[in-house]
């Protein structure tokens, strides 16, 4: 191992160790709210920077520039475009009101959020929403497992699986100390270091790669590279250069309705200590989400010149593109010791941009199946000193079966995290919506719409999608609409709520 790596790896082990004693320092919760919303005490600026870092993924540091850097800017871009868009609308018009009403019915997770909404005593939406919560963060989370895999094999030849279960040990330790607060203030630790990686590499790139007229030059060479209307890759010619259509960049947009249902971002809405604050935390979010989505896009199309300087390799697809940032600092550490601890921060930006998103991960599935399904739907009276050791339990487990998901190196991490999103987005978007919106809204609606948000990722995905044509769409889009028009058409087919819920809905911000 040169020099350069021994310098990498110990700033690493630094960066990962203060996370742990992170953990270490919040490990006293009490109650099930302190482990699961750090008894609703976040600031506006910790709100806002742990929810934006507990959102932006590997798929920020690892996928987006991978994206970008093999099939240039129009995938990447308008991907990004969606998401900018999707996180200034969910601080806009959801954060607010589910502060106050997930506050005034004493709700701590999202399933139980809506059960209360809708006073289904059937424990329906409870289930539904827990075992959603579990299917798809397990590949969600592995997806975060996969990225340190592939980052630690790249950059010191470790093996994959051990160095995934390196990393996802650290991750299970401080959240599963800490909960809510430890995943918090990391989050916030982490979006700064992933800020200082994104804007480092930005001129380490542009430096190397010989400037901002050589990479638009290279960038020109391949075919619709830059055009925000085609479909291309590094590897094409004139006559393989697809379009990317009106229907294909409304489909990509709609990444931003994913927002509606992340639970792990709704929860942060439903931390927040003072709701009045959140002008504050939309702002700040909503800037450093457009900058960092922006810049991750332009740092992919940057690598392409690096490739061709032989700074980095040149990829054979847009997976293995995913280690952009990784080969970059590694470049970068081999120059001198200054910049070799420079490349460990970068490093550590990517494993925080993981681990961000995973410890909030699997606080959500821990909740799922310890507050909703255990206590709420199975009846299980737990003492706080159970409940949080069986949601700690819970944690590892999750993470164990992200470790065997996440076992093939292969895998893309942008595509899984898309599917999860999707899941998410289908199943919890437009119920939230039309719960926290539409007081006419109820309970079977509720339930049906959740199903079927479900039930139409996996149809569109494996079923509709490969017929082709204008069904291969990003499955979120359809199923998101069908979700909605099923929850309305149930709701007015069916016996209104009662006066005691219209009430309550009335009564919320007054």
């Amino acid at each position: 191992m040169t020099t350069a790596s021994i310098i990498i790896l110990a700033t690493v082990a630094i960066y990962m160790v203060g996370m742990l004693l992170i953990g270490v320092k919040y490990s006293a919760n009490k109650t099930s709210e302190d482990f699961y919303l750090g008894s609703r005490k976040m600031g506006p600026i910790v709100t806002a920077m742990s929810t934006e870092a507990s959102d932006m993924s590997a798929y920020l540091l690892m996928g987006v520039p991978g994206l970008a850097l093999f099939c240039g800017v129009a995938e990447a871009s308008w991907t990004a475009i969606g998401l900018a868009l999707g996180t200034y609308l969910n601080w806009l018009i959801v954060a607010k009101r589910l502060r106050l009403y997930s506050g005034k019915l004493g709700s701590i997770t999202v399933p139980d959020f809506l059960a209360s909404r809708f006073r289904d005593n059937t424990k329906l939406i409870e289930t539904i929403g827990a075992i959603t919560i579990i299917v798809f963060f397990v590949p969600y989370t592995a997806s975060g497992f996969s990225a340190c895999g592939k980052l630690f094999n790249s950059l010191f030849g470790f093996d994959y699986m051990t160095s995934m279960i390196v990393s996802a040990i650290v991750i299970v330790a401080y959240c599963a100390m800490g909960g809510f607060m430890a995943a918090s203030v990391t989050s916030l630790i982490q979006s700064i270091v992933m800020t200082f990686a994104l804007i480092v590499v930005l001129i380490f790139g542009i430096n190397t790669a010989g400037g901002i007229d050589t990479v638009i030059a290279n960038a020109k060479e391949i075919p619709g590279y830059l055009s925000f209307t085609a479909s291309t890759n590094i590897k094409a010619t004139a006559s393989s250069v697809g379009a990317y259509t009106p229907l294909m960049i409304f489909s990509t947009l709609s990444w931003g309705l994913g927002y509606f249902g992340m639970p792990h971002i709704l929860n942060h809405f439903m931390a927040i200590e003072d709701d009045s604050k959140l002008k504050l935390s939309r702002r700040v979010g909503s800037i450093w989400c457009v900058i960092s989505l922006a810049v991750a896009v332009i740092i992919g199309i940057i690598g392409f010149s690096m490739s061709k300087a032989g700074i980095i390799p040149m990829y054979e697809s847009a997976s293995a593109a995913e280690s952009i940032m990784v080969h970059a600092s590694s470049a970068m550490a081999n120059k001198n010791i200054i910049l070799a601890v420079i490349g460990g921060i970068i490093i550590s930006g990517i494993l925080a941009a993981t681990m961000s998103t995973a410890d909030a991960q699997l606080l959500g599935a821990a909740s799922g199946v310890t507050h909703n399904i255990l206590t709420d739907v199975c009846g299980i009276k737990m003492s706080d000193k159970a409940n949080m050791l069986i949601a700690r339990l819970t944690v590892v487990g999750v993470a164990v079966l992200g470790v065997i998901f996440a076992s093939d190196p292969n895998s893309s991490i942008f595509r899984v995290v898309s599917f999860a999103w999707a899941g998410f987005g289908a199943t919890f978007g437009p119920v939230m919506l039309f719960g926290l919106f539409w007081k006419r809204c109820n309970k079977y609606g509720a339930i049906a719409g959740m199903i079927t948000g479900a039930v139409m990722i996996f149809v569109w995905k494996f079923l509709i999608a490969p017929m082709g044509g204008i069904f291969n769409i990003y499955e979120l889009m359809p199923a998101f609409l069908i979700s909605s028009i099923v929850i309305v058409v149930v709701s007015l087919c069916t016996k209104a709520p009662d006066a005691e819920i219209v009430a309550e809905f009335e009564s919320v911000g007054k």
